[in-house]
């Protein structure tokens, strides 16, 4: 069994603790504290309010461990604010919060909560089938460095990006019932021998 972590501070933890729970060989954990974090071969950032999210992190001195997980090879995987939490850049703000990944992204780049949508397409890295994406108050990528992987786009943006270990999505897996990327992401733990 491999422990695969969400974050559980904030957002749509459960959801993804649910849908860990479907796949075979995948021990899903709570993580809110430093020692969860130290327990778990890889954690997803939840969907949720990222500048409350970035608060709690620094306010649980949370920031240091994680950054030190993540360089050292813990593959994680943002989604929607936890896109926005691995960013490098966040478009027309001064601050970051962990500053990982090579990419600015854009705040709430497709429009309030009355914005939001859903639509499904063929992502080849994740299925070959259609996967159907949520997407709530989602940010975008802007920019992406040459490192980067871009892994989907919608309507010429960036919605999907990896990059070594780390994984972020503009839209909400956890809010559907289709199991692709977070099959895809317990493959990056397992492949690269990640168990605790």
């Amino acid at each position: 069994m491999v422990n695969i972590g969400v974050l559980a501070l904030q957002g749509s933890f459960r959801e993804h603790l649910y849908m860990l729970s479907r796949i075979e060989g995948v021990n899903p954990c709570e993580v809110k504290t430093i020692a969860d974090l130290k327990k778990v071969s890889g954690l997803i950032l939840p969907g949720g309010e990222s500048t409350t999210i970035g608060k709690l992190l620094r306010d649980f001195e949370f920031i240091e461990p994680l950054i030190q997980r993540i360089t050292t090879g813990m593959p994680v995987w943002g989604t929607c604010a936890g896109m926005i939490l691995l960013a490098k850049e966040i478009v027309d703000e001064e601050y970051c919060h962990l500053g990982l990944m090579d990419i600015a992204v854009r705040r709430n780049a497709y429009g309030s909560q009355l914005d939001s949508f859903n639509t499904a397409m063929i992502i080849p890295r994740v299925s070959n089938e259609e996967v159907p994406l949520v997407f709530i108050r989602a940010p975008w990528v802007e920019r992406a460095g040459a490192n980067v992987d871009i892994v989907a786009t919608l309507n010429d943006r960036i919605i999907a990006v990896q990059q070594e270990n780390m994984l972020a999505t503009s839209f909400h897996p956890e809010l559907t019932q289709d199991l692709s990327f977070h099959k895809y992401f317990a493959r990056m733990i397992m492949d690269k021998g990640n168990s605790i």
